[in-house]
């Protein structure tokens, strides 16, 4: 379970910050205030424009970044005062690999089992699981900086969740790859629906948000503007589509901020 509870990141701003964003503040809140909660067994979406926030909340989310203030919960554990028992918890997959060129997948996924102190039993086990599941036995020998995308993304994904984290998050884990292995990140992210965990899941795509989606929060200039069920959000917009409704809840929170 996440629980996000009244969170904000404020950045300070340089000379050359405030300039191009035509401003005298000495600071800038990228995420403000904001509260919402994930539960085990469904996806929640968090939804928002390029620089909403999104990708900052993932981050405090995974203890990359801290919160400058509020808490968010992970299975119990504070980001700020747990961050390592949070980190056990979690698996988090962006877009961007960020793989070593010369190991080769079998390499990569055995360095972050033993990060995580995995049994080696257990570990070989959850591979070969996960390599089946995502084809990936066929090049687990290959060097990283021989592969396409989708392969680095697969081991990518065999990385985050060699640990059988409770918790999984995913970032645009789509974006920019082909049809087939695009549709076995969402086959994964059903499995781990089914499997009961937590699944927070970020995405541009809309026809993934409304294939997988359970509950979704949008945010808009750091703010939480939405907050429901899929359900509720699909009856309130019965005669738009999701991709309309997501732009027509965005622009109303546009205009009533300018005026």
């Amino acid at each position: 379970m996440i629980k996000v509870d009244q969170v904000t990141k404020t950045y300070n701003l340089s000379k050359q910050q405030k300039k191009e964003l035509q401003t005298t503040a000495p600071s800038i809140n990228a995420v403000n205030n904001i509260s919402f909660q994930c539960q085990p067994g469904r996806v929640f979406s968090l939804l928002g424009p390029n620089g909403a926030g999104k990708t900052t909340t993932l981050r405090m989310m995974s203890t990359i970044l801290g919160p400058t203030s509020g808490d968010i919960e992970i299975c119990g554990h504070s980001v700020k005062a747990e961050p390592q028992k949070v980190r056990s918890k979690i698996g988090f997959l962006t877009g961007s690999t960020n793989l070593y060129d010369r190991l080769n997948p079998s390499e990569i996924v055995e360095y972050f089992a033993k990060l995580h102190g995995m049994d080696k039993r257990f570990f070989e086990q959850r591979k070969d699981m996960l390599f089946t599941q995502l084809g990936v036995h066929e090049f687990s020998q290959k060097r990283i900086g021989q592969m396409s995308t989708g392969m680095k993304q697969k081991v990518s994904i065999a990385r985050s969740m060699i640990h059988d984290p409770e918790v999984v998050i995913f970032d645009e884990p789509t974006s920019g790859l082909d049809v087939i292995t695009a549709n076995s990140i969402i086959d994964l992210i059903r499995r781990c629906k089914d499997e009961g965990k937590t699944v927070i899941f970020s995405s541009h795509i809309m026809s993934e948000v409304d294939l997988l989606c359970d509950d979704l929060a949008i945010i808009a200039k750091g703010d939480l503007i939405y907050n429901n069920t899929m359900e509720n959000f699909r009856t309130e917009n019965h005669n738009t589509s999701l991709t309309e409704a997501f732009i027509n809840i965005v622009s109303e929170q546009t205009h009533s901020t300018t005026l």
